[in-house]
């Protein structure tokens, strides 16, 4: 039996890392077939019938239910960007009300039945990471971190402690070290970019942490798929045409497109007011066809499916300086090429929003480029070429350290749970 589960719940995928006497490992999530050690963080619930509540999945077995389209199925997606919102009150899936916390824990109940590891919650310390800066226009921390542990405790985890998620990916690289560095962690993650300074030393062969500053952004992955959506497809959903109103020509609200380009917001968007005002507009557009695959691709639920392809594509970019994007949905000879230079321009002035917050984050902290030793960047967005060569250009090549990307904030974690001063690492919740 375990006794520490480190947690990275992150927006686009989630990792667990189970540590016990000081030794972690992965926790893997399958079934008789296939096995995961990062786990998609999307939740689906089959319609059953009124007479039985929705049977949810999570991670790949809910892309799965939702794909094969056996019966009405709810998608969700990104549930980590509702967290701080004031705004998101729960929703009814097939009759049944959830709120978030609600929703999280179904998520992180169906995930932990697929897990090969046996631990008993009531024993069981939960790490959990939380980020420096969470996603969303006008973000309560307080409400955020009031839901998470509302959901954590109805799983039955009453030993919480949350640490930021940087810090946990510094106290994994930390463990290499050999000598006192001051470091440097940049997390770029799928919804935030964050960003922790901290001095490690050992002191009588116990290795100890001063942070000193952190900052963040909600600007990361899921910004730089935006762009493509922006630039390759919503052109061909009618962005940017026109309809006709009292003799006028007018431009279709640019609004009602981004709604679209954020797929985790797709089933709200498709019972919205914006969706009901599109499906009015039609009639008057002077590019109908394309309004009228706009509106099919919200009423079939292709959020995800798009989602895939251009985060495909956005992968593809990291090693290829071109890659064509497909997308069924848009006609069988759709075919886009986007090259690594697009790309670039494209996400040029989120990259200067995050240079600014790192300028921000080094400044309070009164440090400069010189007082780094190290610079780890984990999370899957530091794969993004653009954002390796800004961070190499600033702290020097020889500076940069990477590896376990995906994992090393949950294994940081893990590790922190299983120590005697687990305490000095936390953050109120």
């Amino acid at each position: 039996m375990i006794s520490t589960i480190g947690l990275d719940f992150g927006t686009s995928n989630t990792v667990a890392v189970a540590a016990d006497a000081g030794q972690t490992r992965a926790v893997t999530f399958s079934d008789d077939t296939d096995s995961f050690t990062s786990l998609a963080t999307a939740l689906s619930f089959l319609d059953r019938g009124a007479a039985k509540a929705p049977h949810p999945e999570a991670g790949p077995w809910a892309i799965r239910q939702f794909l094969d389209g056996f019966g009405d199925v709810r998608f969700i997606q990104s549930l980590k960007t509702f967290a701080a919102s004031a705004a998101f009150k729960g929703t009814g899936i097939y009759g049944v009300p959830f709120s978030f916390e609600e929703l999280m824990a179904t998520f992180l109940r169906c995930a932990f039945e697929r897990a090969g590891t046996a631990f008993d919650p009531a024993s069981t310390r939960l790490v959990v990471g939380r980020p420096v800066e969470f996603a969303g226009h006008n973000a309560d921390e307080a409400l955020a971190m009031a839901r998470y542990r509302r959901a954590f405790m109805k799983l039955g985890f009453n030993d919480i402690l949350f640490v930021m998620e940087p810090v946990g990916a510094a106290f994994s690289y930390a463990q290499s070290l050999e000598r006192d560095t001051t470091i440097l962690v940049a997390d770029l993650g799928g919804g935030t970019t964050d960003y922790s300074l901290m001095r490690f030393e050992m002191h009588a062969g116990h290795l100890k942490a001063t942070p000193l500053g952190r900052g963040g952004i909600g600007i990361a992955g899921d910004t730089f798929d935006y762009r493509i959506v922006d630039n390759v497809v919503l052109p061909k959903l009618g962005k940017g045409s026109t309809y006709k109103s009292m003799g006028k020509e007018l431009e279709i609200p640019p609004n009602l497109f981004s709604n679209f380009a954020r797929w985790h917001m797709l089933s709200v968007f498709k019972t919205s007011d914006d969706f009901k005002e599109m499906k009015k507009l039609l009639r008057w557009c002077l590019e109908p066809d394309k309004i009228e695959l706009f509106i099919d691709l919200v009423e079939e639920d292709q959020g995800y499916p798009l989602y895939k392809s251009v985060s495909d594509t956005k992968a593809q970019l990291s090693s290829e300086d071109e890659a064509e994007l497909t997308f069924a949905p848009l006609g069988a000879d759709f075919r886009a090429t986007v090259t690594r230079a697009e790309f670039e321009g494209w996400i040029a002035p989120d990259l200067k929003k995050m240079d600014a917050a790192l300028e921000a984050t080094l400044n309070k902290a009164g440090l400069s480029e010189q007082d780094i030793d190290r610079v780890f960047m984990t999370g899957g967005t530091s794969f993004v070429p653009a954002v390796r060569k800004r961070f190499s250009a600033r702290f020097g090549e020889d500076k940069m350290a990477g590896g376990n990307e995906l994992t090393s904030v949950a294994n940081g974690l893990a590790l922190i749970g299983a120590r005697d001063d687990m305490q000095d690492w936390a953050v109120a919740a």
